[in-house]
């Protein structure tokens, strides 16, 4: 009957996540209508997508795809509150950031028949630094500057780092 139950649940996630990441689909291939003026004097209409598609890869689909060890680590922080962290929140968000940085990015290389190239080197070259810095600045959190405990400062800088990559990731997209 476990079993069966898990199954169903897992069922259900499934489920869940494909409606949230067509939904988000929907979202991000949203378009508006722009007039352009050209020289002459002549109107023209072209549709431009609302969001950029970089911001929208950092945020909303990293959300999606994320959902479910974004809600352990909830999940876990407010069932354990006021007690010590468990392992689990951060260890699932570390080991799959690493799973979908080494494995499904190797899988896919080694998938193909011909090497395929990167056709925006630096919004990729950005994003693999900070995947690399995310992982040394939770190291320095958790192990150098107050083990086992994230302070304040070291939350609220993380944050920032959030914004500060999606800005750079924006700035190579649109001028790098």
């Amino acid at each position: 009957a476990y079993f069966f139950c898990l199954i169903y649940l897992f069922l259900g996630i499934s489920i869940n996540a494909d409606i949230f990441m067509e939904s988000i689909e929907v979202i991000t291939s949203a378009e508006k209508d722009v007039k352009i003026v050209d020289k002459e004097g002549r109107v023209f209409v072209t549709q431009v997508p609302i969001w950029n598609p970089t911001i929208a890869n950092l945020t909303l689909m990293a959300l999606g795809s994320s959902a479910p060890e974004i809600l352990l680590s909830v999940i876990e922080s407010l069932k354990d509150l006021g007690e010590p962290a468990g392992v689990l929140g951060p260890a699932s968000i570390v080991g799959s950031g690493a799973f979908n940085l080494l494995v499904i990015s190797g899988i896919s290389i080694l998938s193909v028949d011909e090497p395929k190239k990167i056709n925006d080197l630096g919004v990729y070259a950005t994003t693999a630094t900070f995947s690399l810095f995310s992982y040394a600045w939770m190291y320095f959190c958790l192990e150098m500057s107050s083990p086992e405990v994230v302070d304040i400062i070291e939350a609220w800088l993380t944050l920032l780092f959030f914004f500060v990559l999606v800005g750079t990731a924006y700035g190579m997209d649109k001028w790098g």
